[in-house]
C-alpha cells in the first residue's frame, strides 16, 4: 500500500464568520437572493423598465382613452339595437336591447349594402396598395437618390398637402366626366393611386432605416437600380409600408365626400349607401346606426389580424433617430 492509502486527508471544520454562506436562502451564498431581494428584481424586471412600474395613474389614463375611443361604437350598436322609439324616450337604456338583428336585415333590404361592401373592399385595397407602392417608390428615390432638383421637388409634395381637397373637386369632376367615368369605381381610385402623406412618410423612414453603405455594397454586386429596390428598400420598408396600407385603408372605407359626388346611387360605396337610409322627412336612427355598426365591423377584423404588425412598426419609428 502507499503512504496515501495508510494516512487520509484531516477533515477541516468551517468555523467563524468567514466561512460561513453570505445569505442563510441561499446554501450556495449568491447575492441579492434574499426575501427582501425577490422584491426589488421584481420591481426591477416590471413592465415598466429598469425604474418602477406604471402606476395606477397610468391605468387610470390608458382606462379612460380606451372607454373614450371606444364609446362612439357602444352607442351606434346601443342605439342600433333597439327600435326607432329609443330617441323620444326620457331615459336611455344602458344595455342593448334585442332588434339589432332585425334592424340589419332591414338595412340590407333597404339599401345595396353587399354591393356597397364590395365596392368599398374594391376601392380601399387597391387604393392602400398602390399607395403603397408608389410612395415607397418616390421615397426611396428622394431619400437615397441623387438627382438634380430633388429638394424643391420633394418642397413642392409636401406643399401640396396644404391644399384643401375641396378646392380640386370642380375641375377633377370634370376631368372624370370627360373621361366618362362618373359613377365608375376608377373615378374613386384613380385620383386615390398615390398620395403626398404617402411620399413623405416613406422619404422620413427609408432615409433612416436603409444605410448608403448598404446600397452601395448592392451596386458593387451588380444590381441595378430597381432591382436594389426590390430586394434591398422594399423588405426594409415592411413596417412603415403596413402603416401606411393600415392608414390609406381606413382613410378610403370612411371616405364619403368625393364618393357621394362622383358615383351614383346605383354603385354607392359603403358611406354613401349608408347616407340612403335617411329619408326627406324623418330619420330612422336605430337604422342608420345599425348600419354603421355593420360598417364597422369590417375594420375591426382588419385590426385584429394586423395588430401586431401596427404596434410594432409604432414602436420601430418612435425609437429610430
Amino acid at each position: 500500500m502507499s503512504a496515501l492509502e495508510e494516512k487520509p486527508l484531516p477533515i477541516i471544520p468551517r468555523t467563524g464568520p468567514a466561512s460561513a454562506p453570505k445569505n442563510d436562502a441561499d446554501p450556495f451564498g449568491r447575492r441579492g437572493s434574499g426575501p427582501g431581494d425577490g422584491s426589488r428584481r421584481r420591481r426591477r424586471g416590471g413592465s415598466g423598465g429598469p425604474g418602477r412600474g406604471p402606476g395606477w395613474i397610468v391605468y387610470g389614463c390608458l382606462a379612460a382613452v380606451i372607454l373614450g375611443s371606444m364609446f362612439p361604437l357602444w352607442w351606434s350598436f346601443l342605439i342600433g339595437s333597439h327600435d326607432s322609439t329609443i330617441l323620444s324616450r326620457d331615459s336611455f337604456p344602458l344595455l342593448p336591447g334585442g332588434n339589432f338583428f332585425s334592424n340589419a336585415v332591414e338595412v340590407i333590404d333597404t339599401v345595396p349594402f353587399w354591393r356597397a361592401t364590395m365596392n368599398s373592399v374594391i376601392v380601399s385595397t387597391v387604393t392602400a396598395v398602390s399607395v403603397v407602392f408608389f410612395s415607397t417608390l418616390a421615397g426611396y428615390a428622394f431619400a437615397k437618390l441623387r438627382f438634380k432638383g430633388a429638394v424643391p421637388l420633394l418642397v413642392f409634395v409636401i406643399a401640396t398637402m396644404a391644399i384643401p381637397t375641396q378646392l380640386g373637386v370642380v375641375p377633377l369632376y370634370q376631368v372624370m366626366a370627360r373621361l366618362g367615368w362618373t359613377g365608375e369605381l376608377q373615378a374613386v381610385i384613380v385620383p386615390g393611386l398615390v398620395t403626398a402623406f404617402g411620399v413623405f412618410w416613406m422619404t422620413q423612414y427609408l432615409r433612416q432605416a436603409i444605410p448608403d453603405e448598404l446600397i452601395e455594397a448592392a451596386t458593387v454586386d451588380g444590381c441595378s437600380m430597381i432591382r436594389t429596390f426590390f430586394h434591398v428598400a422594399l423588405p426594409a420598408a415592411k413596417p412603415a409600408a403596413a402603416m401606411l396600407f393600415l392608414f390609406t385603408f381606413v382613410l378610403n372605407w370612411t371616405n364619403f365626400f368625393w364618393p357621394f359626388i362622383v358615383l351614383g346611387p346605383q354603385n354607392p360605396t359603403l358611406p354613401v349607401a349608408l347616407q340612403q337610409l335617411q329619408a326627406a322627412h324623418f330619420v330612422d336612427y336605430s337604422l342608420v346606426l345599425a348600419g354603421a355598426t355593420m360598417a364597422t365591423i369590417p375594420l375591426l377584423i382588419l385590426f385584429i389580424f394586423t395588430g401586431r404588425q401596427l404596434v410594432s412598426g409604432i414602436m420601430q419609428g418612435a425609437v429610430k433617430q
